[in-house]
């Protein structure tokens, strides 16, 4: 069972207010109880004393004492023959004990004087542990409003840190973990935070060097692939020759791919904008990539997006689902989704769980016979589109679908969503 850091630490605080509470509590009952009795044997002494100096004038007991009461306790049966004068108390069932006082005579006789506790002191001590227990009841109380209190402020300070991290795990790397949890009280997430933040800047360090690097090689091969396509086109004719020209497209349409998502990576692309009827635009390319593909329009919407951009989405998210997938392949646009579904063994759960990879390689991925890129610059193509592009496979038929959800208005030059609203251009005349 999950249990958040507010109610530990509420417990934890309640607990031990709780400890403290009943040992205070138990230490003050003795001590008030411990006095109240002493209190009790002192006045049974001086009532005592005024008994015996009224018998030994009188020779009669007076007010309350006895002369060798058989009911004498046996310690001050004890104290007696040592010939000392003494006290005791006697507990009963009821809790209110008797308070003796015993003192010897000279003719060898004991004259003793018991009574009850008094029902004041009674009262007193009942009124005392009810006090104890209320205050008792009040710390627990309190020390759990403290626990939520500190502990709240830890847990949001922490669930905030963790939106963040969230944030920088997903990739944005303009997310600051120190910045998002605010505050000016400087404890051990600050700590955590500036650690964060530490580790995202070496991250996006590496990365960038890494991009650079990719693209540094792209480039370098860029010229020799291109020449050595060149050179394939002035062999003469033949199955080696058709060999040749194959692998040397391939190689130049990877270092063209490794290049294109390099420069998605950089940020720097910006969108070309144009207002197209969507369905009849994904209609045409349907149509030129796979004739036999079924395609439907449920809802026509115009958009205002970069074509180029959305054809590269499109062909990249088609050429996945006829290479790795199986027929029928179909597409289908409602209002500004559009659908791409295959009826093959699906998407990988790697790439379900953590989105497309570059050079993602191996048997059971279903780019496992390519490099990875297509789905990655799709998703990439469509960052800078300000569109979302999702992964899922159909529990029913079986397949992959992916989806592509363009934005309402037009992106920024961030590609992102635009802060004014602008007139919706659902409809055209």
């Amino acid at each position: 069972m999950r249990t958040g850091v507010r109610w530990k630490i509420s417990i934890a605080i309640a607990a031990v207010g709780a400890l403290i509470a009943v040992a205070l509590s138990l230490v003050v009952h003795n001590a008030a109880r411990v006095s109240m009795l002493d209190n009790a044997r002192d006045v049974q002494i001086e009532r005592l004393q005024f008994a015996q100096r009224w018998y030994e004038s009188s020779r009669e007991p007076r007010f309350g004492t006895k002369i060798n009461d058989p009911a004498l306790p046996e310690e001050l049966q004890a104290s007696m023959a040592n010939g000392r004068r003494a006290t005791y108390v006697s507990e009963h069932d009821d809790g209110v004990p008797d308070v003796w006082a015993a003192a010897p005579l000279a003719n060898g006789d004991v004259l003793s004087l018991h009574t009850r506790f008094t029902d004041r002191s009674a009262t007193v001590m009942a009124d005392l542990d009810r006090a104890l227990v209320i205050g008792s009841v009040s710390v627990v109380f309190g020390g759990c409003a403290l626990g939520v209190l500190i502990g709240g402020q830890l847990s949001r300070r922490l669930r905030k840190a963790a939106t963040a991290a969230g944030k920088v795990a997903q990739g944005n790397t303009e997310v600051r973990v120190r910045d998002a949890i605010g505050g000016v009280v400087r404890d051990e997430t600050d700590e955590l935070a500036r650690a964060v933040d530490a580790m995202t800047d070496a991250l996006q360090e590496r990365l960038e060097a890494e991009r650079r690097v990719t693209a540094d090689i792209a480039h370098e091969l860029r010229t020799p692939v291109t020449g050595l396509l060149t050179a394939a086109e002035l062999l003469p004719p033949g199955r080696p020759t058709e060999l040749v020209r194959d692998r040397a497209q391939a190689m130049r349409t990877l270092v063209e791919d490794v290049l294109e998502v390099a420069r998605l990576d950089s940020a720097a692309e910006r969108a070309e904008l144009q207002e197209i009827a969507l369905g009849e635009f994904v209609g045409r390319r349907v149509a030129l990539f796979d004739p036999d593909a079924v395609f439907r329009v449920v809802h026509e919407s115009w958009v205002n997006t970069d074509p180029r951009r959305l054809e590269r989405i499109l062909v990249n998210l088609l050429g996945n689902a006829a290479k790795h997938g199986r027929a029928p392949l179909e597409v289908t646009v409602e209002g500004r989704v559009v659908r791409v579904r295959d009826h093959g063994p699906g998407f990988p759960e790697a790439l379900l769980k953590e989105g497309p990879s570059r050079f993602r390689t191996g048997s059971s991925d279903r780019a496992g016979r390519g490099h990875g890129l297509g789905l990655t610059i799709a998703a990439g193509q469509a960052r800078v589109l300000g569109a979302r592009l999702t992964f899922r496979n159909a529990h029913r038929d079986g397949g992959a679908i992916a989806v592509l959800w363009l934005p309402e208005h037009a992106p920024t030059t961030t590609g992102s969503f635009p802060v004014v609203q602008l007139p919706d251009a659902g409809t055209r005349p």
